[in-house]
Parts: C-alpha cells; structure tokens; sequence
C-alpha cells in the first residue's frame, strides 16, 4: 500500500504512476474523497469545540445555580449531528482505504514501458538448446506414455487442470524440491520454513492478493480462510505488526508448499500438462531488506534462482517484465523462463520481485535503525526458487531420449538413490 501522505502530496506522481501502469484506477476519485474527508474533519472539530465550549458555559451556570435548559437543549441537537459526521467520516476513511488497497506500487525507474508480455525485454539467457535427432514429445504425452502422469484419474479424483504421479516421476519432483531447498540453506544462509497452507483475509491482504484479486484465489466456504497461491503470502506475514533490528536485514526465508489457484481468466490456456494447474508445488524465497540495498538482493535472489537452473543444465533466459505486464505489488521484477524443446519456445520457471515497501506498510513490518529512535518500513522481495512443477516439465522434455525414457540430472540422482534413467513403468 503506497503512504497516505505521499498520494495527497503528489497526485501528479501517482497519476503518471498510474499511467504508466495501464491502470484503471483514477486519482480524481481519491482526491475528491480527500477532500470530503479534509471538510467533514473541520466540521467536526468545529462541532465538537463548540460542544466542549458549550459543556463548560453548562457546568458554570449549573454552579452559579442558574437555568442552563436552553444550553442543554442546543447541546442535545449538536450532539446528534456530531454523531451523523462521525459515521460519514468513518465511511468516507473506508472508502479512501479502499482506494488506497486497490492502487498498485509505483514503479522503479529501470522497469521498461511496454503494453504486454510482448514488451518485455531480454536481459541475458544462459545455455543452448539441445538438437534432437528425433521427434520431441510434449512432458504430459512423455509422463503418460511412461506410465507414471496420469491426467485421467486425477479428473476423476478433483476435475481438470489436476495430475497424479507415480513412481521416479514422483520422486523426481520431490527430489527437485529437496535440492532445491538444500543449496537455498545451505549455499544462500535462508531458513527453511514449514507455513500454514491456508490463511485469513489480513494476511491476504498484507502482501497485495486481497481485495482485488479474490477471484484467484480458493476461499474455504465454512470459514475465512484461504488456501494459500504461494509461499510469499505466509512467509512475508510471519513479521506482520513486528520490528526488526537494522542489524538482522536482510532476512531470508525459503518455503516448499503446495499451492492453489483458481487460474481465473485462463480458460483455453495450457489445457494440457502441468503448466497451469489449480495445485502445484513450489519452492519460495523471501526477503526482508534495508531499503538502501534492497535492489542488490533482488539481483541476488534472481542470481540464485539461475544457479539451480544452470546446474540442471536447463536453457533459460531472464526478461525484466514491462510496465504493461508486471504484477501488482512490484516495482521491478525478473522473469527467468525455461526452455521448453515440445513448445519450442522459453516459459516462465521464476518471476523475482522487489516490492519495496508497499506490503511491508500493509502488514506494518518495520526495522529500528541503529541509533535511531524513528522506525522505518523494511522493504520485501519475493521469488521462486523454483517452480517445482515447471522445472519437473523442464527436465522431462530436455533430458528425453528417442525410447521415451528419461536420463535423470546428476545433481538430482543422490537424491534418487543413484537413479540415472527413468525407464516406462513395468
């Protein structure tokens, strides 16, 4: 959430933030709600003056024993319309907040203008596309014709957009997620943590997925909890309504959940396979960061994310996302994608992004500098490190030889008991 005094400060600023966004959203509302607020404020104050002025007139005559009824009585009106301005006031507030939770976060001077994914500018890749002198298959005709993906029995189990796996496929993805999980605490000092998989409305709201992106979002009906999209909504929460000392920044977590979405607005898109589901797994990366170099963890972060692509030996390449296509809550944000032989094509495997201090005002996470008394906002970042689901997909298509079997990466085989190729289920 950006600060209620900078917006009413610099309408301009917000105004060509807002622009530059392609958001809907309109500024002149939120000044007209200012200003209504501003006036029921000074009406306010001034009845209630009045009042106290009033009370003490009612207090001397009643001690010089004199008849202060007219006084009472005017006091009883002015109180009643006190009442009416108050309950205006708290409406007008809402609404202003209201406006304040729907604005997106300003943008960092280096993210690029552009209308849509297609503006996205590259900033590097690393690795070369395989050649295969045979027909490539797509992971999901790969996984069911080795018998270990089934999409027909988890439609039966749950509906579309769902997946069973068997056997080394299974195991593989658990033992990319433990990888994963191991080089983040052990290579990169993160503390691995196990959170909730569902959360309450003020911790949705906290890092930017409520109110406007509820739609997304998987709500249980028997209660107001939500099941969690991704690890960055509880791990960024754990600090909500704390203060950390200077000297603890930056803090990094790392989290494997499952996560849930309803993919609204994707009907048509990656029907197939295991690109978008409404389950899949994850491995999350968490930063809490001094604003004066929260733009070095964010290249850190992205940097660690490359690594575990680069020791799959996995193709990719990192866009910077454009004005028109970065989410919500970022200033500036990383999408590595994968390269994806079936489609021919690189796809989004991490998407890395500073959002300086909009949820850290949202679910007030401060930091006591040292040797100040005046608490500042600490900044946030989150990242994948990385989809577990994508990066399973990743090596299914580009480790994939000529008989259907699967060669297993060498960093991934001391987790699969030494395991070197998948072979079709017996």
């Amino acid at each position: 959430m950006l600060d209620l005094k900078f917006v009413r400060g610099n309408l301009d600023t917000v105004r060509e933030a807002l622009t530059r966004r392609r958001a809907a959203l309109d500024v002149a509302d939120f000044a007209e709600l200012d200003e209504r607020r501003r006036a029921l404020t000074r009406e306010v104050e001034t009845l209630k003056a009045e009042r106290n002025a009033t009370s003490a007139k009612i207090a001397q005559k009643k001690r010089a024993k004199e008849d202060a009824s007219d006084l009472i009585a005017s006091m009883s009106s002015v109180g009643a319309h006190i009442k009416e301005l108050d309950a205006s006031l708290e409406e007008v507030e809402e609404r202003e907040r209201d406006w304040l939770l729907s604005c997106p976060n300003l943008l960092h001077e280096s993210t690029p203008d552009g209308e849509s994914e297609d503006d996205n500018p590259e900033v590097r890749r690393w690795g070369t596309p395989r050649d295969f002198d045979f027909p490539i298959k797509d992971h999901a005709d790969l996984g069911t014709d080795l018998g270990l993906v089934d999409f027909e029995r988890a439609a039966k189990l749950a509906g579309s957009r769902f997946a069973v796996s068997y056997g080394s496929v299974a195991r593989m993805e658990r033992a990319l997620a433990m990888w994963m999980l191991d080089t983040h605490i052990n290579e990169h000092d993160m503390i691995e943590v196990t959170p909730p998989f569902m959360v309450n409305r003020a911790t949705m709201q906290g890092t930017g997925q409520l109110p406007k992106f509820e739609e997304d979002l998987f709500r249980l009906d028997f209660k107001d909890f939500y099941l969690i999209p991704t690890a960055e909504v509880p791990l960024t929460n754990l600090h909500a309504g704390e203060v950390l000392a200077e000297t603890d920044l930056p803090r990094g977590y790392c989290a494997f959940t499952p996560c849930f979405r309803s993919e609204a607005g994707s009907y048509g898109k990656d029907t197939k396979g295991l690109i978008r589901q409404h389950q899949f797994q994850k491995v999350e990366m968490v930063y809490f960061a001094h604003p004066d170099n929260s733009y070095d963890v964010l290249e850190q972060m992205t940097a660690q994310a490359e690594k575990l692509l680069q020791r799959l030996e996995l193709p990719y390449r990192v866009i910077s996302l454009c004005t028109g296509d970065i989410g919500f809550s970022a200033t500036k944000t990383y999408d590595l994608e994968v390269w994806l032989p079936a489609q021919n094509n690189y796809r989004e495997i991490s998407s890395c992004s500073n959002t300086e201090d909009f949820q850290a005002r949202r679910a007030d996470i401060r930091f006591q500098p040292a040797g100040s008394k005046k608490k500042g906002y600490v900044h946030t970042l989150n990242g994948s490190g990385l989809a577990v689901g994508r990066t399973l997909v990743a090596v299914l298509e580009n480790y994939q030889q000529k008989d259907g079997s699967i060669v297993v990466p060498e960093v991934l085989r001391p987790y699969m008991g030494g395991l070197e190729v998948i072979e079709p289920a017996k």
